[in-house]
């Protein structure tokens, strides 16, 4: 096999490379879950715990020090509201956040696998995505479990998280390919990435309402990839309405089109990292 040879980019290209080393991805997934957390005592446990100790404190802090309340939807004043409501933010911030930072080095820190021109490395930045998600989706059984303790029940509408966050999956994968393929040729991604995802979890609604938000900022907000997903999100978990399917269709389309013009640029670029490297 020639590792300068032209690599498909067309979208089912894209469908197959991931149908066919599907098992690969799982496999290295679980790896990628089990090795943060090894030599540690608890292992995996920690992955439970981690979230549960940040709900603990942005419980306390936000309801007991800043006395915060969200204000809004149903009028609900608790001192939990808007500890679970941050959260909500969070874990959609965490995921995307953990996506890109971890996307330039993904390339760099794993040499041995370029130079195996028979491995598909275009999977490395699917794997380092179904991480990031596997320890969102745990942060999100925390959050239904504390919201049930909270208020005693939980919206059927829950269920329907996957569907909200799929779209944001697939337009961090998308940027995901882009960046690990700039991180090999251009170091300091990696340090403007970090710069980046600090301020994009400003720009977020994470800490706040979009109403809350002045009118002449408010489109700047909104043109945050992350703000709509998150107010998805709060619907479905907090509030128990139906997401805006029109609008998740919108974005999934978008995402698509993204992840397959970073799919198509890894490909592009892809047969120079051996060189590089």
């Amino acid at each position: 096999m020639n590792p300068h040879a032209a690599h498909p980019i067309s979208l089912a290209a894209l469908a197959r490379s991931l149908w066919l080393h599907r098992q690969l991805i799982l496999q290295m997934t679980k790896r990628e879950v089990l090795g943060r957390y090894k030599g540690s005592a608890l292992g995996m446990a920690w992955s439970f715990f981690n979230p549960v100790f940040m709900l603990v404190v942005y419980t306390f802090v936000f309801s007991e020090i800043f006395k915060s309340r969200w204000g809004g939807e149903g009028g609900n004043d608790s001192k939990t509201q808007f500890a679970v409501l941050l959260f909500v933010g969070m874990i959609v911030l965490n995921l995307f956040n953990e996506v890109l930072n971890r996307a330039p080095g993904l390339i760099v820190g794993n040499v041995n696998y370029v130079k195996k021109v028979v491995f598909p490395v275009e999977i490395l930045p699917v794997v380092a995505t179904g991480a990031a998600l596997f320890h969102s989706l745990v942060s999100l059984g925390v959050l239904l479990m504390a919201f049930a303790i909270f208020n005693g029940y939980v919206y059927w509408t829950a269920a329907l998280t996957p569907f909200v966050l799929l779209p944001l999956v697939i337009l961090a994968t998308g940027i995901a390919w882009m960046l690990a393929s700039l991180g090999v040729f251009l170091r300091d991604i990696g340090q403007t990435i970090g710069v980046f995802t600090t301020v994009l979890m400003f720009l977020s609604p994470v800490f706040f309402p979009v109403s809350a938000v002045p009118e002449r900022f408010r489109p700047y907000i909104m043109a945050n990839p992350l703000t709509f997903i998150i107010e998805q999100a709060r619907e479905v978990l907090i509030w128990g309405h139906m997401p805006n399917w029109a609008g998740l269709s919108v974005y999934t389309a978008a995402a698509t089109a993204i992840a397959w013009a970073g799919y198509a640029w890894f490909q592009k670029t892809k047969k120079g990292f051996a060189d590089v490297l």
